[in-house]
């Protein structure tokens, strides 16, 4: 029989011998003729896609020719090269010995084109034996992109399928295409064009090469609210975080049109009008249209605002056993005829349900439920206290921890086997593994125990590497140009210890301290650390002297619930102070020489804000002394309290970058059996804690002495004021931090300031005030109470370089000889 050219030929043509068989075979029976084909053979198919049919979806016309009874005595496999025969019979469905059936031919054709090994595939019958010519796949030689730089290799190489030495496919090859081109995407260049090109080479082989062109980025050029009515457009845009471009926002990417960020945005204005009152509002659409040319977005965010409504009557429900309602209303911080705010009402909830359980009453829930009354246009509100479905921790697993102890993991969460749990626990656990910054990701997941009340909780962790090396430089007003070095590791050896050498050398400092912490000393709530450090401070910009401490310091903590904490430490220094100049005070000349301190101290916290860094609500309180007198040559005791209150401005301004910082200060320190009185030891006013004056510059300090002859015996001048610091210290000061137009996306913030403080107190190994003290005679200016008060303006900017703080700060009311600072800034960056 002659090969036939196609798959649809040779089905053809069987098709058309099968009535000669038959009727041979019916003829050949009768004559008793022997080698008659048996009458159930099926006929031989080629099966040749139609002209336009995708090779990997086959079609078959159903054609049912009668069977033949001969089965396949063999499979020839033809055209392969680089694919196996029995790889290749080990994917068709059909085998020797099995009929020729159609629908196994047709099964085993499909998949073959299903292994994508092979461009063409076609069977035609020979006698009693199927031939099946295949035409592989060329094999990927080598991935290439050219034009791309805003995507690194690597970068697109993840998510193409293409590999080297993997099956070349036209399928594939548009594929990778599209998934590059959503690579630019998310990198906001969706003009980006990607032209893939084919080099055929020998051996049948292929050079795949991705051509791109990037194009520019696509920026979003209008950003367009539809249905506003109670708050401008100029208004709403601050609210959402996707901006229209501006020359000023080549730091920031919010002027980059991202799909995910659009709906994060809808979620932006649905959160504020909810916290403005507006109960019923409603995103119609969110919408990002792409202009011709592809160079540009145009963003619409159609809304529906609906009624404002304001709190009316708020009440609480409680049916929790020895619980009234009547004791809970305390813990309401919300407050008649005030906006409703959905997530002031929600915080309301779960702090009472925190303060529930953690008196005795581990299941109680706490759900707020509003009723609106649309014509007063008023909530009411209710909260209804309950006991929730009793569960209790039967076993707890720790899954993914490759480095970290499992006892780092499990003294970290807030139950262990058989303790109550209920969701806030879940909730509490993940964001306290989460604080420890030794994974990548923390999820806690439960599933049911032995019994319904008994719940296994399983928490998953990935590790993340723990150690940091860092190096930096800057300036600050207080050391000048400054450089450093850092080598930490957060989770030593997966103990969960800290322990970490830290170096700075500058212009006026130099500095260097190892340091190890243990958060859970003893496998208690304690932390405890040890400090090695030494210190070189020369202050010959405004002091005559510089100052050594060479020493260590043992630290010690421990927390009584989530606010309150307290701290002790005991530190031994040996300090020195040189470099005195001939025409220094006679009040620092006393103090020259090596000093051995020995000091005790304690530090109580009561924190309620709600986070550590730049805080937007609650307050802290602090007070701590130290007593100095455990051996060593110093003796005294030393009180301070500070305190600051957090005032969110968010229902006035409408945004939550405005913030009042409230902040107020106080300490005395008090001479106990003969100490040294170190001016080192003194308090200081100034500088951070006074803007607008000198480190130091308020305060009692010396007045320049000139030349003078005295009983015939000439002595040098003292012209340069020494600060002496002192021995009572207050300090008040009120910030208002607001966002900075046109510059929030930058990372820039403003505040506006005025500080307060005051300082007295001489406190001297000798006082050389009086005219009868001779030659040593040195009047002391600014030892009094009287208030110092500045006022300021100042930034800070998250720039790529590093945090840059600039404080402008004007003296308001100062005593003679005060030493101002009008402008006070600092730069640091560590990478």
């Amino acid at each position: 029989m002659p090969i036939l050219s196609t798959k649809r030929s040779a089905l053809l043509a069987s098709v058309c011998v099968v009535p000669l068989f038959w009727t041979a075979g019916a003829h050949a029976q009768d004559a008793g003729a022997e080698g008659a084909p048996p009458s159930d053979a099926p006929p031989s198919d080629g099966m040749a896609p139609t002209p336009g049919m995708a090779p990997d979806q086959p079609q078959v016309e159903a054609i049912k020719p009668p069977p033949l009874a001969d089965p396949i005595e063999a499979v020839d496999i033809k055209g392969n090269d680089r694919i196996e025969t029995n790889t290749i019979l080990s994917y068709m469905v059909v085998q020797p010995g099995d009929r020729f059936d159609q629908d196994l031919l047709d099964r085993s054709l499909k998949t073959l084109y299903a292994t994508g090994l092979f461009k063409d595939v076609s069977m035609q019958r020979s006698g009693n034996m199927l031939i099946v010519h295949v035409v592989e796949n060329p094999i990927v030689n080598r991935i290439i992109f050219e034009g791309n730089h805003s995507a690194k290799d690597e970068d697109l190489t993840k998510v193409i399928s293409l590999r080297p030495r993997a099956v070349f496919s036209t399928k594939t090859i548009a594929s990778d295409r599209q998934k590059i081109l959503g690579v630019y995407a998310e990198k906001a260049r969706y003009a980006a064009t990607v032209t893939p090109q084919v080099i055929r080479l020998a051996h049948n082989r292929v050079d795949v090469i991705f051509r791109i062109n990037e194009a520019q980025k696509t920026l979003i050029r209008k950003v367009t609210f539809v249905g506003n009515r109670t708050f401008s457009s100029t208004r709403l845009a601050g609210v959402v975080s996707s901006k229209e471009t501006a020359w000023y926002r080549f730091f920031s990417s919010s002027d980059q049109y991202n799909p995910e960020r659009i709906k994060y945005d809808a979620e932006l204005l649905h959160r504020f009008y909810l916290k403005n009152g507006f109960v019923d509002f409603q995103i119609k659409n969110a919408t990002g249209e792409l202009s011709p040319d592809h160079k540009e977005f145009y963003i619409t965010y159609t809304m529906e605002e609906g009624p404002r409504y304001r709190l009316n009557k708020m009440d609480i429900r409680s049916s929790l056993r020895h619980v009234s309602a009547e004791s809970l209303h305390k813990y309401i911080s919300l407050f008649h005829n005030q906006w409703y705010d959905g997530s002031a009402i929600q915080h309301n909830a779960t702090s009472m349900q925190e303060i529930l359980q953690a008196k005795g009453y581990p299941f109680a829930m706490v759900h707020p439920e509003i009723a609106r009354n649309p014509e007063k246009r008023t909530v009411n509100l209710l909260f209804d206290v309950s006991e929730g479905p009793r569960m209790y921790v039967e076993r707890i697993d720790i899954n993914g921890n490759t480095i970290t102890q499992d006892k780092v993991i499990r003294r970290q969460l807030p139950m262990s086997e058989g303790d109550p749990y209920t969701p806030m626990d879940r909730k509490y656990s993940k964001a306290v593994l989460e604080d420890l910054g030794f994974f990548k990701t923390v999820s806690i997941d439960q599933t049911p125990g032995s019994a319904p009340d008994k719940v296994n909780i399983s928490a998953d962790v990935v590790e993340k590497p723990t150690g940091e090396f860092s190096l930096g430089g800057g300036y600050s007003s207080d050391a000048g140009v400054l450089g450093n070095l850092g080598l930490k590791q957060h989770n030593l050896l997966g103990t969960g210890i800290d322990a970490g050498f830290s170096g700075t050398a500058a212009y006026y400092e130099d500095q260097a301290d190892i340091s190890i912490t243990d958060p859970y000393f003893l496998n208690r709530n304690l932390v405890a650390g040890i400090d090695i450090f030494g210190i070189q401070n020369r202050y010959m910009t405004y002091q005559n002297y510089s100052e050594g401490r060479y020493g260590m310091t043992l630290r010690m903590g421990y927390s009584y619930n989530n606010h309150l904490s307290q701290s002790w430490s005991y530190t031994l220094t040996d300090r020195n102070v040189g470099d005195t100049w001939s025409d220094s005070s006679w009040y620092v000349l006393d103090q020259s020489g090596w000093s051995l301190l020995s000091q005790l101290s304690t530090t109580l916290t009561y924190d309620t804000r709600d986070r550590r860094m730049q805080p937007h609500s609650g307050y802290v309180i602090r007070i701590g002394g130290d007593f100095a007198g455990i051996g060593g040559n110093e003796r005294y005791f030393r009180g301070k309290i500070d305190a600051a209150y957090y005032i969110p401005l968010d229902s006035l301004m409408g945004n939550h970058d405005w913030t009042v910082d409230l902040r107020a200060g106080a300490g005395d320190i008090a001479n106990w059996g003969g100490g040294r009185s170190d001016i080192i030891d003194n308090f200081y006013l100034g500088g951070n804690t006074l803007r607008g004056f000198l480190d130091g510059g308020a305060g009692p300090r010396t007045m320049g002495i000139p030349a003078r002859t005295i009983d015939g015996v000439k002595y040098p001048m003292h012209s340069q004021e020494d600060f002496l610091g002192g021995r009572f210290l207050y300090t008040a000061s009120a910030t208002i931090h607001f966002p900075m137009p046109f510059a929030a996306d930058m990372g820039i913030k403003g505040r506006y300031f005025v500080d307060a403080g005051g300082l007295d107190g001489l406190r001297v190994r000798e006082r050389y005030t009086s005219p009868s003290d001779g030659y040593k005679y040195t009047p002391v200016y600014g030892d009094t109470l009287v208030p110092r008060v500045s006022t300021g303006v100042g930034f800070s900017w998250k720039s790529p370089f590093g945090l840059i703080n600039i404080d402008l700060g004007v003296p308001i009311i100062k005593q003679k000889h005060d030493r101002t600072q009008l402008l006070r800034f600092g730069f640091g960056q560590q990478f």
